[in-house]
């Protein structure tokens, strides 16, 4: 079914909605948005009137989860049903059904996304002002900062659910392993490693009674969400361990120490590579492009992290493996630096949003 208005389908996952996801499908209805996608995510008979009421809405189709699986998985079997069923979709907008997202705003999120040609993710980023409950603003304001240090992005609002998502980003979204609120984090990340633009639209914030709508759970699901930014330190870690274990073994058997810290690099990076490319960064670029520049900045580590540990280990006085830890510390940074920004980072799609 394809849309005369020209406007992309909308996708809202729901659990347990009031009379206020009625509202919305009617205003998008009659804003001339002709393609609805409704997931019930497991939320009881209770519910069973809005939904009934809402499927009988033109445009409306609705999906049903029987028992709630969490927003990302919610979001994931809309993105899957446009995927296969609207192949004139360019992209999908995604709302929020607790009326925290206005009509209007809706629908200028979908337009700039249907200007684009359906090639930059497009978000509706509210501003928190005082007016934003504590939990909100507290909320942004961390995901702000560690966003902005582990994917290297200046977002002003990276926790919205109005978003306009690219047809070839959502192929991508599907495969995704995170099911609840971590996922659109997760979009985030793969929309800048895999070459996405990223545009914001301003939008109004509304909270309805301080919020009180929202499944959010404050520890919970906040946990969820970090949990997917301390992958890209879990990765570093555990390299770090298998260099410094190989590394002191192979001292422990009387290697040399030019020998001892070849063989523990190698190890380390036959971890390292495969583990950030798919699961920090997100790559799919071939591994003609990614693998020697992966390979120069790890020759480059090596030739900088040998020179440091000889200064520090005369300089100290000790042992080869106290310098060691302390120079790959320092380090760190840099080539985590290297590595989002050269070595794993797509070129960017054409089309961006202006």
């Amino acid at each position: 079914m394809q849309a005369k208005s020209g406007l992309p389908p909308v996708l809202i996952p729901a659990y347990r909605p009031s009379e206020e996801l009625v509202r919305l499908a009617t205003n998008l209805a009659a804003r001339g948005f002709e393609r609805l996608i409704v997931i019930d995510d497991g939320s009881g008979p209770d519910c069973a009137p809005v939904f009934v009421r809402v499927e009988r809405l033109p445009g409306v189709t609705l999906l049903r989860h029987e028992t709630n699986r969490g927003k990302g998985e919610a979001l994931k079997t809309g993105l899957r049903y446009v995927l296969r069923e609207m192949a004139d979709a360019q992209g999908v907008v995604t709302a929020d059904a607790d009326g925290q997202h206005l009509p209007e705003d809706i629908e200028r999120v979908a337009r700039r996304l249907a200007g684009s040609g359906g090639s930059a993710l497009v978000l509706g980023a509210r501003r928190f002002d005082r007016s934003v409950p504590l939990r909100s603003r507290i909320g942004n304001l961390f995901s702000i900062h560690a966003v902005r240090w582990i994917a290297g992005m200046r977002l002003a609002d990276t926790q919205t659910g109005l978003r306009g998502i690219p047809r070839a980003l959502a192929e991508r979204l599907v495969e995704a392993p995170a099911g609840g609120y971590e996922f659109e984090l997760d979009m985030l990340l793969a929309a800048r490693h895999c070459g996405f633009p990223i545009a914001e639209e301003p939008i109004r914030t509304v909270y309805l009674e301080g919020n009180r709508s929202s499944h959010f759970h404050p520890l919970r699901d906040s946990m969820k969400i970090y949990f997917v930014l301390f992958r890209f330190t879990l990765v570093s870690l555990v390299t770090a361990l298998i260099d410094n274990s190989v590394f002191a073994l192979a001292l422990s058997h009387a290697l040399p120490f030019p020998a001892a810290q070849v063989l523990a690099r190698l190890s380390a990076l036959s971890f390292q590579y495969p583990a950030a490319r798919r699961a920090v960064f997100h790559s799919r670029e071939p591994h003609h492009g990614t693998l020697p520049k992966f390979l120069l900045v790890a020759f480059g580590h090596a030739l900088a992290s040998y020179a440091c540990i000889h200064w520090l280990a005369a300089a100290w006085g000790g042992g080869w493996m106290p310098a060691k830890i302390a120079v790959e510390s320092c380090l760190f940074p840099l080539n985590f630096l290297l590595q989002r920004d050269w070595v794993f980072m797509a070129r960017p799609r054409q089309g961006a949003v202006r």
